[in-house]
């Protein structure tokens, strides 16, 4: 399998409907050059970690941020989170749950797993598209980011 281009974002979202408007968001906005979307926590991780049919790429030292939904397929978003934030390697990524789940023990669960943000999907177009747009800007323009384990972002 060939490499992937280095990502900005990585989008982790079983809904394609749900991916294809955060991923219109980001673009209409110029909020991204690369972004990649997985279907689910597997993915996600092999991705992330550099295994399966991801082993030929390195992007975890290119990622900005970490979109990630928790109601997956295969590997929830809770557990890729506590995956990320469990090792050294890539605990200082930026994850931000965005996610239909209003439920606390949700949010509080995310947060004790060191989510740096949580934001509950908003249900219309243009409410979704604007936490998007405002979202991107932040973790892509304003946030700076730590480097992971001393390589350069």
């Amino acid at each position: 399998m060939t490499a992937i281009q280095p990502i900005d974002i990585l989008i982790v979202e079983d809904n394609s409907s749900d991916a294809e408007l955060t991923i219109r968001a980001l673009t209409k906005n110029n909020l991204a050059n690369s972004i990649f979307v997985v279907e689910n926590g597997e993915e996600a991780l092999d991705f992330i970690y550099c295994r399966g049919k991801f082993s030929q790429n390195n992007q975890s030292n290119t990622l900005k941020v970490i979109f990630l939904d928790l109601k997956l397929p295969k590997v929830s978003g809770l557990e890729v989170l506590r995956e990320i934030k469990s090792n050294e390697s890539t605990r200082m990524l930026p994850v931000v749950i965005i996610t239909s789940s209003k439920e606390d023990p949700d949010i509080q669960q995310a947060y004790a797993l060191g989510a740096n943000s949580y934001i509950v999907k908003p249900v219309d177009f243009e409410s979704f598209t604007n936490a998007i747009k405002s979202t991107g800007l932040y973790w892509l323009l304003i946030n700076v980011p730590p480097k992971l384990n001393g390589l350069p972002r």
